[in-house]
């Protein structure tokens, strides 16, 4: 049997690239790689990928970067300036998928999405879910939970002030490496059949009393976890000038994770790469002169 040809939207990106070169590793078969500017993917090119134009926002571009694919890995996009772009992206992405004949569409989505009342990070994931489902293609919908990999934007500050501040209570969370993502997905878009739904997570979930803790013992300097309101939250981190819809989004993830619906372990990382899934301690301490910086 000929092997099929595999696409994977935003190579562009961290996670999108991993992805791209380890299916050109593995000789998983034709790999496509799609982008808004190709011209920054020029050393996945000399690699073998062959590199796409792709612009999300103009939906007409979709097509002949989708043509000839069997296979396709959607990576949800970061679109959140605009309220409702992302999921139109998203929508706009399984439609054409279907037009151009994609038997198998794959999707990085995250933990127990759920609709809600206004355009929405985990709102969009949701639906993009739907949708993906509704397309009568076979699917695998990825619910990665949230990177360690972004630990080294907050912990930092955490350990520099001595304060780390969040909305999830007592509740764990199941980090997982952006890497091991990313192996799992191209594992699931080279060999995965029918329709499933896989949450990919670390080896067990991490309370932020048990962040605070670790990352004292690492950085040498004591750090301690306040738990705040979700309102009181959404303040703190609005007054540090992110945007709205990253502010929803980071308060929506801690409350979920109060709730105890990131709390859960699977294999899904061993089960698709035959490797562990790496650990928040070892991550840290293999980061521990970056958590030091701030």
């Amino acid at each position: 049997m000929s092997q099929p040809t595999l696409l994977v939207t935003g190579a562009g990106g961290h996670l999108g690239r991993i992805v791209v070169e380890t299916l050109l590793e593995s000789g998983a078969g034709k790999v496509i790689g799609t982008t808004r500017d190709p011209s920054k993917l020029a050393d996945l090119a000399a690699k073998g990928a062959e590199i796409r134009a792709a612009d999300f926002d103009r939906p007409e571009t979709l097509a002949a970067a989708f043509k000839g694919a069997d296979r396709m890995l959607l990576v949800s996009t970061d679109a959140l300036d605009v309220p409702g772009r992302r999921l139109a992206q998203h929508r706009a992405a399984v439609a054409a998928a279907v037009a151009a004949g994609v038997g198998h569409i794959a999707y990085l989505s995250a933990p127990a999405p759920y609709p809600t009342a206004e355009p929405s990070l985990i709102g969009d994931h949701f639906w993009t879910e739907q949708a993906v489902v509704a397309s009568g293609a076979d699917f695998t919908l990825l619910r990665d939970h949230i990177y360690t990999d972004y630990l080294l934007f907050g912990l930092p500050h955490a350990i520099a002030t001595g304060t780390l501040y969040t909305a999830t209570g007592t509740g764990g969370r199941n980090y997982v490496l952006r890497a091991d993502c990313a192996r799992t997905a191209a594992a699931v878009l080279a060999r995965a059949t029918g329709q499933s739904v896989l949450d990919v997570t670390g080896p067990a979930p991490v309370t932020q009393n048990e962040l605070a803790a670790l990352a004292s013992e690492i950085s040498g300097r004591p750090v301690a976890h306040v738990a705040l309101p979700a309102e009181a939250m959404k303040q703190g981190l609005a007054a540090a000038g992110l945007p709205p819809g990253m502010v929803e989004g980071l308060v929506a993830f801690d409350v979920a994770a109060a709730e105890g619906f990131h709390a859960i372990t699977t294999s899904v990382v061993k089960d698709w790469t035959g490797r562990e899934p790496g650990s928040v301690q070892d991550f840290l301490t293999a980061n521990a002169a970056a958590l030091k910086a701030a």
